[in-house]
């Protein structure tokens, strides 16, 4: 099982400019991005990325956790749980690896609940938006950390052991 968040963010942390991380990310953290989520067996999202990001077709099947509808994704199921537990569910439903592209508040709850193996962050030379992602702080929870810079793009893997 493997329970991936992947989020991108600029030098300062901010993950979103004008509500939407297009100003944030880069073409090299797009094209990764990409690639990772044809990998996993379903995406994880809460319902602000589902307001403000393009969802329209993902290779996999797309879960919002979200209070509300989201009529602009017919083909997306929409569970209002918790986080933690529409985890499990995608788990039963999908498979066992999942990918979270939440945003900062959204893959902090699960840090913070200690249900995320492997953090997948960009850091591009952006600055000045909203939607901080302590990077700095999960990079230095990380079990192991690696680290390549593509262009203006630095990726970093890091690994987290998940409380026995």
């Amino acid at each position: 099982m493997s329970i991936i968040a992947t989020i991108v963010v600029g030098t300062d942390g901010s993950s979103s400019i004008g509500g939407s991380s297009t100003e944030v990310t880069s073409a090299d953290d797009r094209a990764t991005f990409l690639q990772r989520r044809r990998l996993v067996d379903c995406i994880i999202i809460g319902g602000n990325t589902a307001r403000n990001e393009p969802y329209i077709k993902t290779p996999v099947p797309l879960v919002i956790v979200s209070r509300q509808e989201h009529p602009n994704l017919p083909a997306a199921h929409v569970w209002n749980l918790d986080p933690k537990d529409a985890l499990d569910r995608a788990r039963k439903e999908f498979g066992e690896n999942i990918l979270i592209e939440g945003g900062a508040s959204f893959i902090s709850y699960l840090f913070e609940k200690n249900l995320v193996d492997v953090l997948e962050l960009s850091v591009t030379s952006a600055t000045g938006g909203a939607d901080i992602f302590d990077y700095e702080k999960y990079l230095s929870l990380a079990q192991s950390v690696t680290k390549k810079v593509v262009s203006d793009t630095t990726f970093y893997s890091a690994e987290f052991k998940k409380p026995q």
